[in-house]
């Protein structure tokens, strides 16, 4: 019996570069703000209704969010988002990693999970 095998190719770590799409940095950093912003939002156990009063945003503008489409949300406003559910944002400027070409643009931080005490003001 024959078997093949199957090849693979080994991640970047941003799916967006990986597959040639233009500004990869910034598509990847706004995933991971949506990303947490749905976590939040879960974790919260609040309405896409509720959400979208506290965001200062609409019913459907949250929906889109909440689904990945991200287009027509900047980076910025994503920030604010984070900002209105009581986080922090921190931008930190660090030299360049060796080996990288120019310099780029990331997510870092804790992951996407809710303190406790957050967890229980709900």
């Amino acid at each position: 019996m024959k078997t093949e095998s199957i090849g693979h190719e080994v991640s970047s770590g941003n799916v967006f570069a990986d597959i040639g799409l233009g500004e990869s940095d910034d598509r990847i950093a706004k995933a991971e703000l949506a990303r947490r912003i749905k976590s939040i939002v879960e974790h919260r156990h609040l309405t896409q209704a509720e959400a979208a009063r506290v965001l200062g945003t609409t019913q459907p503008k949250l929906s889109e969010l909440l689904r990945g489409r991200l287009t027509g949300f900047s980076v910025e406003r994503l920030i604010r988002f984070l900002n209105a559910l009581d986080r922090d944002v921190e931008i930190v400027i660090t030299t360049k990693r060796k080996g990288t070409a120019r310099g780029s643009f990331r997510v870092a931080g804790q992951p996407a999970t809710v303190p406790p005490e957050v967890a229980q003001r709900g």
